[in-house]
């Protein structure tokens, strides 16, 4: 396990880290959380529990998640010691392409309506698991879920907050769907969604069919043609998942693993190389000096990710020119340690959400998930087929409109991806994590990446630590937490960077969960974001079977 935090007597961390034999499941939402770990009772594998807790998740924050969004996963194989990688993001339908829209007055892609929508691939991506590694299936991992959304839930305070949406973004159907009574539901308010239940009851029978191919690929081919779209059945029915090999790199003895483009996860181990031709550890946690170096590697880091990162059946990604060490060096001599720099070499700017959903899950066994699952933007497209209690997502506004671009829009073509699961090895541990919120996430991850190896924090206090983020891609402005200290900001300032200062605990420095797994003592340990709602929650100790299989 790694060393205790110094200080405990007088320690900032606020929380103590989840430990246990059994498994924990670690979720923004704590019905998210006990779902999971009731599933690993009841003798689910990792797997199970994580669709679990990912179709709760979809239930009690709609906003950010659910079954018309995209899905990413990581999945650690304790027999064998696999790490499999799942894309279930979607694809652009395939009479949508950049003349297309041309033709229609559209010069550029909209943020919300049906021209930013791109195939939900979340289903495909379930079935996909649980079809390879699930001892359960579609009826047992969605009852819970089921449940919640005919019955209600109280909605978290945290969620509340992020249920304030823009009312001329949503439809009329989203309207009727999530603001019933004209508003959003407050703190502690109960929530319902029937329209909802009813979908997910259909996938609990038919499986990925009954998205893809039954009622709600017709609710979605209806809407579709409503709007002026152009989704075709034949690009819902098509569409397939697909197992990708992540990529690592290895920083300061940790093996850190990202996947594969169209993720941008490459930004976080690119980020890593270059941080690692300096001695943070020496220069202290959050002083000047190291998150000036930080601050300074994002750049540079994003602006080769917003070059080159694209779909990968589309065109060559340089990957190994991207992520090799010697690559890294020469853009670390761009760094001065007494300027800010304004300007990088990088793509146009891209807008970008941070309305998604990060869980992780170990189980008994040792087997793990990362999984990262999103709407994109706050209620994605604004879209909700009708009677189906779910948003369509908007990942296409991410697409660019340079057909040049490794990121051009295009039939059948998946556009870059914020959302990143992440894991980290070093010998017998292994960490399954990740931090949601758009761009903010590949620099979340850097920075966890950093207190964990060049500061020796548990996975709770890395989690817990204060953060920076540079949600722009170039210039000098940078926001961070109020918790790093007035003397650091102000030499920052003096190199010319332009800082924001938020709250101690602020939302745009994304919210994370982890769980870690020492392989040596077959001791779990847990960790959640107090940036959000959530939980780490341990594997209750019943006995399966005198569980029902929708207990939760």
């Amino acid at each position: 396990m790694l060393k205790d935090q110094p200080g405990f007597e007088s320690r900032w961390q606020g929380r103590s880290v989840v430990v246990s034999r059994d498994g924990i499941v670690a979720a923004e939402s704590p019905l998210a959380a006990q779902t999971g770990a009731t599933i690993l009772a009841q003798g689910g594998h990792a797997v199970d529990a994580a669709v679990a807790t990912n179709a709760v998740m979809g239930v009690v924050a709609p906003h950010s998640n659910g079954i018309g969004g995209d899905l990413f996963a990581m999945i650690f194989e304790a027999p064998t010691g696999a790490l499999h990688g799942l894309n279930a993001s979607g694809w652009a339908p395939e009479g949508l392409s950049i003349e297309w829209l041309k033709k229609r007055g559209v010069h550029a892609i909209p943020g919300k309506g049906i021209y930013s929508v791109t195939l939900p691939g979340v289903v495909d991506g379930w079935e996909k698991l649980l079809n390879r590694f699930g001892r359960m299936r579609f009826a047992q991992v969605l009852a819970p879920a089921i449940r919640l959304a005919a019955e209600g839930f109280p909605v978290t305070e945290w969620s509340a907050h992020r249920w304030t949406a823009d009312r001329n973004s949503l439809d009329t159907n989203a309207l009727r769907t999530f603001l019933p009574n004209g508003i959003a539901p407050s703190f502690g308010e109960i929530f319902k969604n029937a329209d909802l239940a009813k979908s997910l009851e259909q996938l609990a029978t038919d499986g990925r069919g009954a998205f893809y191919e039954g009622a709600i690929a017709r609710r979605i081919i209806e809407t579709s043609e409503r709007y002026g779209g152009a989704f075709t059945f034949a690009d819902l029915r098509e569409f397939s998942s697909e197992w990708v090999q992540p990529v690592p790199t290895v920083y300061r003895g940790w093996t850190v693993y990202e996947l594969p483009p169209n993720c941008a996860g490459i930004a976080a181990l690119a980020m890593l190389n270059i941080m690692e031709n300096f001695l943070l550890e020496t220069l202290g946690h959050n002083s000047a000096d190291s998150l000036h170096i930080m601050i300074e590697a994002k750049k540079l880091a994003y602006a080769d990710m917003l070059q080159y990162v694209g779909d990968p059946h589309s065109k060559d990604i340089p990957l190994a020119e991207i992520l090799s060490k010697s690559y890294a060096r020469k853009r670390s001599q761009l760094i001065d340690m007494k300027m800010s720099r304004d300007a990088v070499e990088a793509g146009q700017r891209i807008a970008a959400g941070n309305d998604t959903t990060y869980l992780s899950v170990v189980d008994r066994e040792g087997n793990m998930v990362s999984l990262i699952q999103s709407n994109f933007v706050m209620f994605g497209s604004g879209i909700v087929p009708e009677a189906c209690g779910f948003v369509l997502q908007n990942r296409g506004a991410l697409f660019n409109m340079d057909a040049s671009h490794p990121n051009a829009l295009a039939g059948r073509k998946r556009p870059l991806h914020t959302i990143i699961p992440a894991f980290m090895s070093k010998g017998d541990l292994r960490i399954a994590f990740g931090i949601q919120g758009g761009w903010n996430q590949a620099q979340a991850h850097a920075q966890f990446v950093s207190n964990i190896a060049d500061h020796g924090m548990n996975i709770q206090a890395a989690l817990e630590a204060s953060r920076f983020t540079k949600l722009t891609f170039e210039g000098c402005d940078v926001q961070m937490e109020a918790r790093v200290s007035p003397e650091e900001r102000d030499d920052l300032s003096k190199r010319g960077h332009r800082i924001e200062v938020l709250g101690d605990y602020s939302d745009l420095m994304g919210g994370g969960q982890a769980v870690l797994r020492d392989f040596t003592t077959r001791i779990n340990y847990g960790a959640s974001d107090p940036r959000k709602d959530g939980s780490a929650i341990p594997e209750p100790p019943i006995n399966a079977a005198n569980m029902g299989s929708g207990s939760v």
